[in-house]
């Protein structure tokens, strides 16, 4: 029984510990920014290839005490790293300290890389690389007062890098948060969707994923993949089956449409949506969202407008935004639900709504609401 850690954005464990759930893992617990899990190490690759919610997958190795340097160094080299990977492949160490012997991530992760590579010069009489960008066995050490905790990341790049996303927007939606948005909205996967803030389209990419059972990682690797240990012939089998649901699920895309005023976001969004396959599945228009008409009669709506930290508008250009989202909301959704992400709750008052509920999740380092509102 591998012991597993999903890593989220702030706001979304339940909904991460829901997911994984629904993929049978075991002894599922959330924790502030992740979600603990157990199942055998094939969950980890089903994990990587299903969960939309999470930005990494890590699979724990060893844990123990770790006071100082040598204590450091033992617990690292009592793992045989000769399992994962040859000494011709390649390594990254990250790290996070708490309250340890060490100042800083800097030394103590100098002490783990120490110890694979000596284990490896030990007994091949060579030792792996370094490579930061795409390492074969990405590794992540954990150290809390005085214990260390090592880890495997399944996914090696995070995996809200689904791979339709090339241009970075100026204001980006994570799309792990969007997925997690999503899902955290209650969307039943069948109704007409609109975004009459769409930005680069993330929300609506990652709602029609879901409403196909299109695996998030599908089209892209993953670092086991490249692992000795990792059973090729049951990866092979989880990703062919996953191919074959999102064949079955191609057609089941309710109606689903966005809107952004600024030309540069809806030619990223443009650019996503034909990388994610979706061309014919998602409408774009561009205006000003007060003057938007979607095609359809929207039964639910999700957005994620400016709010100030990232964009950084004047004052009135943010007032008139929202007061434009208030205006496409009591004029073409009558009866529709929506959900507003906001990080200045000074702004919600121009909408001209009250909440009915709200869920705090973070957008990168902005404290944020997920806002809900019944369209009357």
């Amino acid at each position: 029984m591998a012991h597993f850690y999903a890593a989220c954005t702030l706001g979304l464990e339940d909904v991460l510990a829901d997911e994984l759930q629904t993929l049978r893992a075991r002894h599922v617990q959330p924790r502030r920014g992740g979600v603990e899990f157990q199942g055998d190490v094939s969950l980890g690759y089903l994990a990587c290839l299903w969960l939309r919610s999470a930005v990494r997958v890590q699979e724990e190795l060893v844990r123990g005490p770790a006071r100082d340097r040598d204590e450091l160094y033992r617990l690292a080299s009592s793992i045989d790293w000769s399992l994962f990977i040859d000494a011709g492949g390649t390594i990254a160490v990250d790290g996070a300290v708490r309250d340890s012997f060490a100042n800083d991530t800097r030394f103590p992760v100098l002490v783990v890389k120490d110890a694979i590579c000596d284990q490896f010069r030990h007994f091949d009489g060579k030792r792996p690389d370094v490579d930061k960008d795409r390492p074969d066995l990405p590794i992540k050490l954990v150290l809390r007062r005085d214990e260390a905790i090592l880890y495997r990341d399944y996914g090696g790049a995070p995996l809200h890098k689904r791979g339709y996303r090339e241009v970075q927007p100026k204001s980006p939606l994570n799309e792990a948060l969007a997925a997690g948005l999503v899902l955290l909205s209650g969307w039943d996967r069948r109704s007409a969707l609109c975004d009459p803030m769409c930005g680069s389209a993330t929300l609506l990419i990652e709602a029609a994923f879901l409403a196909m059972d299109r695996a998030p990682g599908l089209g892209r690797s993953f670092a086991f993949e490249r692992w000795r240990d990792t059973d090729q012939q049951t990866w092979q089998a989880m990703y062919d089956d996953a191919e074959q649901c999102a064949m079955q699920g191609s057609e089941r895309c309710p109606p689903l449409a966005g809107n952004d005023a600024h030309p540069g976001a809806i030619a990223i969004a443009k650019k996503a949506i034909r990388a994610a396959g979706l061309v014919d599945r998602v409408t774009l228009h561009e205006g000003n969202a007060r003057e938007f008409e979607p095609p359809f009669a929207p039964k639910m709506v999700l957005t994620n407008p400016p709010y100030g930290e990232r964009l950084q508008p004047d004052e009135d250009s943010l007032v008139a935004s929202w007061q434009a989202l208030g205006n496409f909301l009591h004029q073409h959704c009558g009866g529709a639900m929506a959900h507003v992400l906001c990080g200045d709750s000074a702004l919600t008052r121009h909408l001209g709504l009250k909440a009915s509920r709200k869920f705090a999740v973070n957008n990168g380092p902005i404290r944020c609401r997920w806002l809900r509102y019944a369209i009357g």
